[in-house]
């Protein structure tokens, strides 16, 4: 089985379409040469599967004759020799996942720069500047990325020969400083390894292809990974390359570029291009970079094939792509090419555009209404949804406007000091003069970024627009000098606020206020695309449990309550004392007088909520929670005791917390249990839920509800709880009032899985609490191990993913299929909805759709991304009807 593929293999199927066995990079280098015969550099592909094999078993036996015979053909493509002494052969050495990361794994540039062959480059370039430059930056490259040695010793070497020659600029050093700087790198290394730099090529190619082997598993790849919800098991291909020099001389250059806008999703290529560079030039912000109008001034023809190759690629790809490319002496070559990120609005903006004929004649393509909700993702549907500033403020200072929305933070210079900060639950704004993909974990922790330099596609703007953090860049007004920021003679403090705009590239001083978004017009074009796909198949409600709930979640789209929490209206300050009456009512009497109480002000509840939500089904589950949530703790009320006293009336508080005070409360008495001691309160709820029924229906509003039984373990508590319920409708009965209320139970426990065709005999519905049957199926208090234990958890690979926000599809995933099959053979038309905070998320939906749920509620503001991933999921399937 072969472990390497040339660019130019001959494979069964589309290269394109391989990226499981090639990686996206490798796959879509291959499709550039084979199959759109783009002016691509020669190179060949280590696998994912010898990835595979290595993180197994070690390094394949195989490997080194696969590549020892892939350099040499890559030398005849090239008629240049790896580490020969005239005109040598160069090559780069990249990742390349199945998905893309930028940034988050190594990159080794020049490969093949030696003693020897570093003379032989000077020579053939008639360049010796440019060919000393190619060695230092090798050096360092390979040094810190293959041989770990600590990046800042290079930094530190070249701002000093900065300083003696008095340049500002890299490309500002005497070659006589950059042989003096090479010789001091390989010191560096020798000093910090123990061992002198590899002069052989087929050495340095075998310890950088490993090193980016290894770099799968390095602390921000995994970061990244867990981040989006990738699988950590796929691997990653490499991708050696022939390199290719735009910083030869000034008739060459580098750029990266978009062949739409990745910021506002305009049908206009932009990019970034420097001249006399390298690629890394671009991305690191470290010399102001033009745009593509610039490159077309000093490259018209490059210039104009270049968006030949956009229009080609975006027809053949039928997707933006992102691009990168180099200039050798005048000639185009294209180095990579993805489907780009964008941010949200963009990616909407593209969805909807990209659904209309784009091009002519036999260039003309469009893409399908399913298509276009496919291409959202949840992400992108969210960012759309953040909120931007109420006023505007003088601005400090104003960079390039990277990714859009508004953020609020404190000043941290690090990305550790702003992980640690969001960890506090602070808000932090990382500034930094350019970010690298060390800063992953604090850019994933910010509420926004400020570098000093950078553009549109430098590390901070790319991966801020993947994950819809605001952020400005390229703000080089700004001086940052240890611990704070000035700007023109304003000083900014570490822990100081700012506020920046990533749609205007404003940056204020302070704290400014918020509102909502306003969503593009697209937003709900796609979104009714959406429901067209999934109706009939998959509704989506929201949990709400008040009426400003109810407004916001009818606004977002929502089809109903499927989750009403009644015991957040017992917790209201007016409404406390009265909860904590009935608990603690020592007569019959007393506690009947607590219930009248508390029914009055759950009636006006359950009116404004009813009023809001005119037309679509309202589940109430009954009280849950255990009573002592309602009473102060007993460790609070004995302390006091101690320091100044009781009143009377916190001891008696003191003897009903005592009193109902658990050692496992979450597992005690609650739910359908705390109905059985007092059933009055069940009772109480359900005759303030008709009386609210009959206020509005009298006012033509038309009411659909639906009571729910939290925590049935068996038929038995369910037939008793019906009884309650049963009772006081035949009270309204009696008086000659009708109502039709649909009476169902919360399956929260393995137990109630298992006898859910029991359950079913006398339901009418089934909710899925999947936050209960994650805790117990798992044996995790959420409350202790969200914060403590799962980071662990899922750094080191134990769980792929955090159960409580992306339902596990092994145990608990198949409680649910269980629980749906065996509810439905007793109970055929039973039907099942999803009220844990898993029905927000799209991976979960996707599962519960899979499993005949018929929906999902959510929180009002994730209404949407259910909404979207509901459709998702029906597209998925096979099972959807045109929106058209």
């Amino acid at each position: 089985m072969s472990l390497v593929f040339a660019f130019d293999h001959k494979h069964s199927r589309n290269p394109k379409d391989l990226q499981e066995l090639l990686g996206g990079k490798g796959a879509n280098l291959a499709e550039m040469v084979s199959v759109l015969g783009l002016p691509v550099p020669h190179g060949f592909t280590i696998s994912t599967d010898a990835y595979r094999e290595y993180a197994h078993m070690g390094w394949p036996k195989s490997l080194n004759h696969e590549i020892t015979e892939h350099v040499q053909v890559l030398e005849k493509k090239t008629g240049r020799e790896i580490g020969g002494k005239d005109n040598p052969l160069l090559v780069s050495v990249r990742s390349g996942s199945k998905h893309s990361m930028p940034g988050m794994m190594d990159t080794v540039l020049n490969l093949g720069l030696n003693d020897k062959s570093v003379i032989g480059l000077a020579r053939a370039s008639s360049n010796e500047r440019f060919a000393f430059d190619a060695y230092r930056r090798f050096l360092a490259m390979f040094g810190r990325v293959v041989l770990k040695v600590d990046g800042t010793l290079f930094d530190s070497a070249f701002d000093s020969v900065k300083r003696h020659d008095k340049a500002e600029l890299d490309n500002e050093v005497s070659v006589g400083s950059l042989q003096i700087l090479c010789d001091r790198y390989k010191l560096i290394i020798f000093e910090e390894t123990g061992k002198h730099f590899p002069q052989d090529p087929k050495r340095q190619l075998r310890l950088a292809v490993e090193a980016i082997f290894q770099s799968w598993n390095g602390a921000r790849a995994v970061a990244y990974r867990n981040r989006e919800g990738l699988s950590h098991d796929s691997g990653t291909a490499v991708n050696v390359q022939a390199m290719v020099f735009g910083n030869l001389d000034d008739n060459s250059g580098t750029g990266v570029g978009f062949t739409r806008n990745a910021a506002t999703g305009e049908a206009t290529p932009y990019g970034d291009f420097l001249l006399n560079a390298q690629g890394e030039d671009v991305v690191s912000g470290i010399r102001a970079t033009d745009d593509l109008n610039g490159l077309r001034a000093v490259f018209p023809d490059v210039h104009k094939e270049l968006l030949e190759i956009f229009a080609r690629l975006e027809h053949h790809y039928r997707d933006m792509c992102d691009t990168e490319f180099t200039i050798e002496q005048g000639k185009l070559w294209m180095l990579q090419t993805r489907i780009g990120k964008r941010t949200g609005a963009a990616a909407l903006k593209m969805a909807v555009d990209m659904t209309r004929t784009t091009g002519r004649g036999a260039n003309s393509w469009k893409i399908s209404r399913e298509e276009a909700v496919m291409r959202i993702s949840a992400d992108q549907l969210d960012q759309v949804l953040h909120p931007r500033f109420a006023q505007r403020r003088h601005a400090l200072t104003c960079g390039v406007a990277a990714s859009p929305g508004a953020a609020v933070g404190q000043v941290y210079f690090t990305a550790d000091q702003v992980s640690h900060v969001a960890s506090e639950g602070g808000d932090a704004i990382l500034v930094r003069e350019e970010t690298s993909p060390e800063d992953v974990h604090g850019l994933m922790a910010a509420r926004g970024v400020l570098t000093v330099r950078g553009g549109l596609v430098s590390h901070a703007a790319v991966v801020a627009r993947g994950w819809g953090k605001p952020a400005v860049v390229g703000a080089e007004h700004v001086h940052i000098s240890g611990a704070s920021f000035s700007v023109n003679g304003t000083t900014v403090k570490e822990g100081d606020w700012i506020s920046i705009d990533g749609a205007t590239g404003e940056v204020m001083l302070g704290k400014i206020d918020l509102i909502e978004a306003d969503p593009p017009a697209e937003f709900n074009v796609i979104l009714g695309w959406a429901d067209k796909i999934r109706k009939g198949k998959m509704d989506v409600r929201a949990n709400a449990d008040t009426a400003a709930d109810a407004r916001i979640a009818r606004h977002f789209g929502a089809q109903g309550i499927g989750l009403c929490r009644t015991e957040h209206m017992f917790l209201a300050e007016d409404r406390l004392p009265v909860v904590q009456q009935m608990i603690l009512a020592d007569s019959e009497e007393d506690e009947i007088e607590a219930l009248e109480r508390l029914r009055e002000v759950q009636k006006t509840d359950f009116v404004a909520l009813l009023q809001e939500m005119s037309g679509f089904p309202v589940t109430i589950r009954l009280l849950d929670p255990p009573l002592h949530e309602f009473l102060p703790t007993v460790s609070y009320l004995e302390s006091k005791m101690v320091t100044s006293g009781l009143t009377v009336r916190e001891e008696e508080l003191l003897a009903g917390s005592r009193y109902w005070s658990e050692a496992n409360p979450m597992l005690g008495t609650r739910g359908v249990r705390l109905g059985v001691l007092k059933p009055g309160l069940y009772a109480m709820q359900v005759r303030a839920l008709l009386q609210a029924v009959e206020e509005v229906q009298a006012k033509g509003i038309d009411c659909r509800i639906e009571i729910m039984i939290p925590l049935t373990v068996c038929a038995e508590e369910m037939v008793v709880a019906r009884s309650w319920i049963d009772s006081v409708v035949q009270e309204f009965s009696l008086k000659g009032v009708r109502h039709k209320v649909a009476v169902g139970t919360m399956i929260e426990t393995p137990r109630a899985v298992f006898v859910a065709g029991e359950l079913a005999a006398v339901s009418d519905f089934f909710s899925f609490g999947t936050n209960d049957l994650t805790q117990l199926a798992f044996g995790f208090s959420r409350d202790d191990i969200e914060s403590r234990l799962m980071p662990t958890y899922l750094s080191m690979g134990i769980l792929p993913n955090n159960p409580f926000e992306t339902l596990d599809k092994n145990a608990v995933g198949e409680l649910v299929r269980m629980g749906v099959v065996r509810g439905r053979m007793e109970h055929p038309q039973l039907k099942i909805g999803i009220c844990g905070e898993h029905g927000g998320d799209p991976r979960s939906i996707a599962q519960f759709y899979e499993a005949g749920v018929n929906y999902v509620s959510c929180s009002p503001y994730r209404v949407p991304i259910a909404r979207l991933s509901a459709a998702q999921a029906v597209i998925a399937s096979g099972h959807q009807t045109s929106p058209s």
